[in-house]
């Protein structure tokens, strides 16, 4: 999925030097750094760009159902927090799962989140502070700015990979495999993320 827009020029140069700050300070073990984002699978299916031959016959099924939204946060070393729900992700679970984080944190930690409006509601806004003081920061990305969110790229394996178009045809199946390959990062799955050089 492509952004609607594009982020400013010279907005996005600086936020992008401050994120290469942090993870700087990620590296050196100063602080940890979690990108966040939602993410939703469902019955509809997914369906990537590819290449097939001419004869050849590839389906994915496609029906109306039931759907799973994942609430994540990811570290470049493959740390994931996750949650699944069939519930829609609102801007109170979003305040909730960082109100809990920010009570289990053991050094200074840094989350990276867009500009979606369950981030950046004003209830959340209102908490930032009582955060700061426990210790846990909101880094907000220039908006039109995916790229920056290595978040994005465990959706688009997850979702392209992880997940085999057999598992569409039966919701609980979809599920259990969704939450299976959650589960699995960092140990059986894992993502090579290069250093930190978005373009």
């Amino acid at each position: 999925m492509r952004p609607k827009g594009k982020p400013d020029a010279d907005l996005y140069e600086i936020r992008k030097e401050m994120l290469g700050l942090l993870e700087k300070q990620s590296e050196m073990g100063d602080i940890d750094l979690f990108y966040g984002d939602e993410s939703r699978i469902s019955e509809a299916g997914y369906v990537p760009y590819g290449w097939v031959f001419k004869d050849e016959k590839v389906e994915v099924p496609a029906q109306k159902g039931k759907s799973l939204n994942i609430w994540g946060l990811l570290s470049r070393d493959n740390r994931l927090i996750f949650e699944t729900r069939q519930e829609t992700i609102n801007s109170d679970f979003v305040l909730e799962k960082l109100d809990e984080l920010s009570f289990k944190i053991s050094k200074q930690t840094v989350i990276v989140l867009d500009n979606a409006r369950i981030h950046t509601a004003h209830k959340i806004k209102e908490r930032l502070e009582i955060w700061q003081n426990r210790g846990l920061f909101i880094f907000y990305l220039p908006p039109y700015s995916p790229n920056l969110n290595i978040i994005e790229r465990l959706w688009k394996e997850l979702k392209a990979r992880w997940i085999r178009p057999t598992d569409y045809e039966d919701s609980q199946k979809l599920f259990f495999v969704a939450w299976a390959a959650l589960a699995s990062v960092g140990s059986e799955l894992t993502i090579n993320y290069s250093n930190f050089n978005a373009n």
